[in-house]
């Protein structure tokens, strides 16, 4: 496999934690959110327009609808529609965990429609049990947990033929695979994909047309791609320390987008990373996939 990649844009967005990272077709525009800051981004490619649009909540991953304005989101304490150019919201579920002490994070819909995101600890200590979950919300707006005992829940991906998930614990270092019932969303047969090498942590993940996995490593300066056999044929480096999440998208989707973090980092290092929080584009002669909208019916707004 070739690995070319060549750096063509960075959008200087000092976000405090950019994530879910995606590309919209129907405006030719990547997304993402700034968790911390309630924030959700729009980059119009080409032409390089960037728009910011506040959010009630901190957003922690989205999918988008068959309305153009309307967003499914997993916010810190659950999933609603969001409408984000009147800023009306509809909830539909939130589980039983303390704001404070679990929030929901990466999210992706998987290729029949269905939004999935995962919770994490936001106070993760050894000394206490893993708490986070993985939620699938289906086509009918029912809510159903598929793991659990999770520290930090990312990079949800799904295999081209939408068969196989991937899924990481962050803090675990671990990315695991399950087999999918793709008619009922059922998973089964978990098994280790990979451990990551020891330095970073896989953060959020995208699936390429090839079925090849692109994994952000927090804290290691990188994004590694592993083949379906969890072989790594790609070490792509980063200008800062914690990227956070990476998908595909451009006309031909052979563009890769980098989110990256600020948060955490000390202002010594922040003065040597001033690219950090900032978001990343990359021309590269691997394609993507398109990216898959939740297909529930989407209600009007204000409720």
């Amino acid at each position: 496999m070739s690995k070319s990649f060549k750096q063509i844009d960075e959008v200087h967005v000092s976000n405090s934690l950019g994530e879910g990272v995606q590309w919209r077709a129907h405006d030719q525009s990547f997304w993402w959110t700034d968790i911390l800051e309630n924030k959700l981004y729009r980059y119009e490619w080409p032409g390089g327009k960037l728009s910011v649009f506040g959010v009630p909540e901190p957003l922690g991953s989205f999918a988008f609808t068959d309305d153009p304005d309307v967003i499914i989101a997993a916010f810190a304490p659950g999933f609603a529609f969001f409408n984000w150019q009147t800023g009306d919201i509809k909830w539909l579920h939130k589980p039983d965990f303390l704001p404070g002490e679990d929030r929901f994070n990466d999210g992706r819909a998987d290729r029949q429609g269905r939004f999935w995101s995962g919770t994490m600890m936001e106070n993760y200590t050894q000394s206490k049990p893993p708490t986070g979950r993985l939620f699938c919300l289906d086509i009918d707006h029912g809510l159903s947990v598929h793991e659990k005992d999770v520290a930090v829940s990312n990079g949800i991906g799904w295999s081209p033929g939408g068969d196989t998930l991937y899924y990481a614990d962050s803090l675990k270092g671990n990315i695991y695979r399950y087999d999918v019932d793709t008619e009922s969303g059922a998973i089964s047969n978990k098994s280790l994909f990979v451990r990551v090498p020891r330095g970073g942590g896989p953060d959020g993940a995208a699936v390429d047309a090839q079925g090849n996995i692109w994994s952000a490593q927090w804290a290691a300066r990188k994004i590694l791609a592993f083949n379906p056999k969890g072989d790594i044929i790609a070490d792509i480096p980063v200008p800062t320390s914690q990227p956070t999440c990476v998908a595909f998208g451009g006309p031909d989707l052979n563009l890769m987008i980098v989110t990256s973090a600020r948060d955490g980092l000390p202002r010594e290092r922040l003065e040597n990373e001033p690219s950090a929080g900032n978001v990343f584009i990359f021309h590269t002669d691997t394609t993507g996939l398109p990216e898959e909208t939740y297909k529930g019916r989407v209600p009007n707004l204000p409720t």
